[in-house]
């Protein structure tokens, strides 16, 4: 048996909510935000989603009201008898806060994942997490999604003959290396060390990249400052071109004037967030195409392994 589908999206991703709806085939839902003059709000549904599966589009970046506008119509979806709830966020903020990595913090990606399930989710779909391990927080099942399955076709687009991967920190060495296995080249790293959060302190280029084309590749872009000073460096280091693959496009700050004054050849983000300000370097790809097909796949009960490339 079929049940009804239903597609509806926050505030903070209406405009991707729009695509996802349209590459599926259907309508977003009828949802309506009451705002009271002190800034509370109340989302409600304007049309029955009794016994339908319904899907609730919403990345969590700052400000911490995308969350809360989530979690409250996850809560009235619960509440008008929905058959399954599944929270679509193409961005999972807080996603950073995935341990303690140093006494008396609070973790606030298993924070998000415990209210997420309290609030009545019963599957999460995202893509690109900071840590993979994060899927292990919840108790429902997780769809996690790559971006490499729109970053690889464009890759190859650009017919680089000297490529070379590199990864701008360590912590992304093991999503890097799985782009350049796929795509046959090397590895480079950049080496930073921090003292404080935003502020690196010393960097340096482990690899060979003299006379190659570079492609840098992240789940996110906060300030821009590593970034930037890692495609200062792989030039200095002999690099031809230097450019950038990066999910999430958080971009806060100085941010866009960083990018906008680099050295980078194109910063390439998806419209899991979106983009503040225009600018001459920054390119964005839909993830539009994927999370429709993915959802889908869940919806028909069919693998979604088709989904990834690497």
């Amino acid at each position: 048996m079929s049940h009804e589908v239903k597609i509806c999206a926050g505030t903070a991703s209406r405009g991707l909510g729009e695509q996802i709806a349209k590459r599926y085939g259907l309508p977003l839902a009828n949802v309506n935000i009451l705002r009271f003059s002190d800034g509370e709000f109340q989302p409600s549904f304007e049309e029955t989603v009794r016994g339908a599966d319904v899907f609730i589009i919403q990345s969590t970046m700052p400000p911490a009201d995308n969350l809360m506008e989530l979690l409250q119509m996850v809560d009235a979806a619960k509440r008008a008898s929905a058959r399954n709830i599944i929270a679509v966020m193409p961005y999972y903020g807080y996603a950073r806060q995935d341990r303690k990595d140093k006494p008396r913090v609070s973790i606030g990606s298993k924070l998000v994942a415990n209210l997420l399930s309290a609030a009545g989710v019963t599957r999460v779909m995202t893509m690109d997490l900071h840590a993979d391990q994060i899927q292990g927080f919840f108790e429902v099942p997780v769809d996690h999604l790559f971006a490499s399955s729109i970053f690889l076709p464009y890759i190859k687009s650009l017919n680089l003959d000297n490529l070379i991967m590199a990864a701008p920190d360590t912590g992304g060495t093991k999503r890097a290396n799985a782009y350049a296995k796929f795509l046959n080249c090397d590895l480079a790293i950049c080496y930073k060390q921090r003292k404080v959060a935003n502020q690196i302190e010393s960097m340096t280029v482990i690899g060979d990249v003299e006379g190659k084309d570079v492609v840098l590749v992240d789940d996110l872009i906060d300030t821009a400052g590593t970034l930037t000073k890692s495609a200062e460096m792989m030039l200095e280091h002999g690099a031809n071109t230097v450019r950038a693959l990066i999910t999430h496009p958080v971009l806060s700050g100085p941010a866009y004037d960083r990018i906008n004054a680099s050295k980078l050849t194109e910063l390439v983000v998806t419209d899991t967030i979106p983009i503040k300000e225009k600018s001459d370097k920054i390119k964005v790809l839909s993830v539009a195409d994927l999370f429709a097909n993915t959802m889908r796949s869940i919806v028909s009960h069919e693998s979604i392994s088709s989904q990834f490339l690497i």
